[in-house]
């Protein structure tokens, strides 16, 4: 286990490498998120902001995506993995705002995870960015991140990883902490090129160590 004090490091440099981190998934409400969010599961943030226009421009609020025909969803998103799965789930999210919600995202994460297509991970990133309630949302990239640099174990779930995280940083700075491990790991500690020989943790991240064993860093010979 980690000391607080590489703890401390650790948060002190994704602040200093990424102070202006933010949920890069084009959205206008909580409505237009939830679905962004939901649609985003094995598709990158791009993708979906490329889609997302055109869908939300023909379906503006919950009331016309619950009324269109899948078929015209699945159009709007085609270009995304599982697209027709998405297009029902979206569907139905909508049509459970409509008579469950009066049209409203639920503040509550009971309310959010109850809707078709939605699990933790989606109601952890609507409730920190929508309604600023604190909560760290697990991606591929924070748990690629926090395990490579052992916060936690190579084993942990996306669950044990989430609750390490809240435990081992303050609750007031998950929110910002889970988008600065996104984009550290989106722009730097990559899935397949890592940039570990640039990077300021390279002595004490285990992936790390294994990737440059017997290179040279440019940090340690300056």
């Amino acid at each position: 286990m980690l000391r607080n004090a590489e703890m401390d490091r650790i948060e002190r440099t994704l602040e200093e490498m990424f102070p202006d981190a933010f949920c890069e998934l084009i959205h206008q409400n909580p409505f237009e998120l939830v679905v962004a969010v939901a649609l985003s599961a094995q598709a990158t943030d791009v993708l979906v902001n490329k889609v997302t226009p055109d869908l939300f421009a023909a379906y503006p609020t919950p009331e016309r995506l619950a009324a269109a025909p899948v078929e015209q969803i699945e159009e709007k998103i085609k270009r995304l993995g599982l697209y027709r799965n998405k297009a029902k789930n979206i569907k139905a999210l909508a049509e459970r705002l409509v008579t469950l919600h009066d049209g409203e995202v639920p503040t509550d994460r009971a309310g959010l995870e109850a809707l078709p297509g939605v699990g933790r991970k989606t109601a952890n990133v609507v409730l920190s960015v929508a309604f600023d309630v604190p909560a760290f949302a697990v991606d591929t990239h924070v748990e690629r991140v926090s395990k490579r640099l052992g916060i936690c174990r190579w084993k942990d779930n996306v669950t044990q990883v989430e609750v390490t995280l809240m435990r081992r940083f303050k609750r007031e700075r998950w929110s910002k902490l889970h988008h600065q491990f996104i984009f550290f790991g989106r722009y730097h500690c990559k899935a397949q090129r890592p940039n570990c020989l640039e990077c300021p943790l390279l002595d004490m991240c285990r992936e790390g160590k294994k990737r440059t064993k017997g290179l040279t860093n440019p940090i340690d010979s300056e």
